[in-house]
């Protein structure tokens, strides 16, 4: 059972939960229906609406045009806590040149794979290049012996290297830390690996966390249950969410 909307906050992964997975992260489609529900969302929930994404701050803001309260991008390693706030980031290691030198030869070798550059790290995407995604794990991995600064994480038809240190866990914590979210109860909704995590922490806080294909199906039916929480009498959901540890 989901808390009522006047206790709760709503903190949402973006890709495969708002967005449907795409060939590239640029070619992603955000239709005006889900920003309108998000809007009206973040109006009954006083505020208490956030996105908590691996991409970084500004092209959720951009993608989302900023209608979330609060932005927390790269697994927790940026957060922009109010809306027009400064991104503040915790002090974390940046990936060294070198490794980006690695991926970008990788992306030369496999048609089709494709480079993002985040502020500390980076992702190689294989979407386009399926057959590359274990070769790409294999030269990547040996960047990180005997490093316990940094990690190498599986995404969607992605490996990325981020710093160890800033989660979505992480993020839950401090994005619920701030107004106006303190004092509610989360309810995180993810799809992905990497927000196991997120959904533990909300838990943890006294919340919900929903896993988007055991609750939801796939981000289409996501955008259909905020569409009707919006309205004020969908906000139920139709069948009890289950636990993820």
């Amino acid at each position: 059972m989901l808390p009522p909307p006047d206790r709760a906050a709503l903190l949402l992964d973006m890709d495969g939960t708002l967005l449907d997975i795409a060939p590239t992260p640029d070619s992603v489609v955000v239709a005006p229906s889900l920003l309108a529900s998000l809007t009206a969302l973040r109006t009954r929930l006083g505020g208490a609406l956030a996105v908590i994404s691996g991409r970084p701050v500004e092209q959720v803001d951009a993608l989302l045009t900023a209608i979330p309260t609060a932005v927390s991008g790269e697994h927790g390693g940026a957060l922009r806590p109010a809306p027009n706030a400064a991104i503040e980031r915790p002090d974390l290691p940046t990936a060294p040149a070198a490794w980006l030198g690695v991926a970008e030869r990788l992306v030369a070798g496999h048609r089709g794979a494709l480079l993002e550059r985040k502020a500390r790290g980076f992702v190689v995407h294989y979407r386009l290049a399926p057959h590359a995604g274990l070769t790409i794990r294999a030269a990547l991995a040996p960047l990180l012996v005997g490093r316990t600064d940094f990690v190498l994480m599986a995404a969607h038809m992605a490996w990325e290297i981020r710093p160890n240190g800033a989660d979505k866990a992480s993020a839950v914590r401090a994005v619920m830390a701030r107004p106006p979210f303190a004092g509610r109860l989360p309810i995180f909704i993810g799809d992905d690996l990497t927000d196991r995590d997120a959904i533990a922490a909300a838990e943890k806080l006294g919340g919900v966390g929903l896993f988007v294909p055991d609750v939801f199906g796939d981000a289409a039916g996501v955008r259909g249950w905020l569409a009707g929480a919006a309205t004020g009498d969908g906000w139920a959901l139709r069948r009890a969410p289950e636990r993820h540890r």
